[in-house]
């Protein structure tokens, strides 16, 4: 049965070589369906029971559930199949070519994260169902960089169900078992445009999105003096103004105007009642303007992430890395594994600082103790004999 599994550079190299670039911006959207099939492919040929579960209305996504065994508990290895965007001018190499140099592999995706998927495979690929106490399960999804849509499928399924996972982002093979949440938003305010000789010809929108970013940065000031999480590098929440658009000529009263920003959350936090207390706050500040206020979720927003230290999951990642669990500021879809009674760890071989870059790469010397990593969790979740 193993035989019928490409060699890794193999799985890498035809990973990387699958656009499947997931994006906000219709123009760079992409669908993840071939990459999808290369994973069901592959896990078939070893025995896995293999769903392919197409995402509502997203022509050309979906999701994986590949399944070895069966039982109550067990083990996900689980990862996003969708890259994000690419800016080929700053590209040294192929995007979608595997390179080797310098003790690296470049190509889109090698650290976030379809590298981890070559390293799973190859853990998994000796094991029969007569092996294992509990099942096996890999799981791979669709638009994690852009709207979650893919976890969330997994969650309105009701799938998957085990005890424990291993979700491989980029963390340098460190266990990771606190993250912040994040919201995305879009402001937009409709004034009355106007020549700009008489400012009573209309009503800017771009000076009302003036007393709106005043009102965000003290709303900001508020919430970091209300929420600190000192397990955190960053121990409070952060808000990033991130783009902003408006009017059109300088001697016209600017009709409209947006902005978008995004906010991370420490765990405790509530989106629905920040989105609630932005509005009210937005709304109040706006008041006699002329100016009306639309808001609208940029995506719907991942929450954070808090697996509790004392988890056998995270005491086993410790033990086997050798390093304390951290916390870190990037969301990830573990909280949809949570939301499904699953306890994940944060746990992969790329490196955060090389994902979203240019020349994006993973490191030749971290593919080996991937393997021997997930093939020890899984022994240790998946064959040995259960605890008394």
């Amino acid at each position: 049965m193993a035989t019928n599994l490409p060699p890794m550079r193999e799985l890498l190299r035809t990973l990387i070589a699958t656009p499947s670039v997931s994006s906000v911006n219709p123009a760079f959207d992409q669908g993840n369906r071939e990459v999808i099939d290369h994973l069901a492919n592959w896990c078939a040929g070893l025995g896995f029971e293999v769903e392919i579960l197409p995402l509502p209305d997203r022509p050309g996504k979906a999701d994986l559930i590949a399944t070895l065994g069966s039982g109550s508990g067990g083990l996900v290895l689980a990862g996003h199949t969708d890259t994000v965007p690419w800016d080929e001018a700053r590209w040294h190499h192929d995007p979608f070519t595997l390179t080797e140099a310098d003790g690296r592999l470049y190509g889109l995706g090698t650290s976030d994260m379809k590298g981890f998927f070559a390293p799973a495979l190859k853990a998994m690929r000796d094991l029969r169902t007569a092996d294992l106490r509990e099942p096996l399960i890999l799981v791979a999804t669709a638009d994690e960089e852009s709207s979650m849509a893919g976890a969330q499928a997994l969650v309105d399924a009701g799938r998957p169900r085990a005890r424990y996972a291993v979700v491989g982002e980029p963390t340098g093979l460190r266990p990771v078992r606190l993250h912040k949440g994040i919201l995305m938003e879009g402001i937009r305010l409709v004034g009355r445009s106007g020549h700009s000789s008489d400012p009573a010809l209309g009503a800017s929108a771009l000076e009302a999105m003036h007393r709106v970013i005043g009102e965000l940065l003290e709303w900001r000031a508020a919430l970091q003096a209300t929420h600190r999480d000192r397990r955190f590098r960053v121990p409070f929440p952060t808000l990033n103004l991130g783009h902003i658009h408006g009017g059109d000529n300088p001697n016209r009263i600017c009709g409209e105007c947006e902005l978008h920003f995004d906010l991370r959350l420490l765990p405790g936090m509530d989106p629905d009642a920040l989105r609630t207390d932005l509005h009210a706050r937005l709304e109040r500040v706006l008041a006699g303007s002329g100016v009306s206020l639309e808001l609208h979720p940029l995506f719907p927003g991942a929450p954070a992430l808090e697996t509790p230290a004392e988890s056998p999951i995270v005491a086993v990642a410790e033990r086997l890395t050798g390093h304390a669990a951290e916390a870190v500021a990037f969301a990830t879809e573990g909280p949809y594994l949570q939301a499904l009674g699953i306890e994940p760890v944060i746990l992969g071989p790329g490196n955060i600082d090389q994902a979203h870059q240019p020349d994006e790469y993973l490191a030749l010397a971290r593919i080996e103790p991937t393997v021997d990593l997930l093939t020890r969790l899984i022994h240790r979740f998946c064959v040995e004999p259960a605890s008394p």
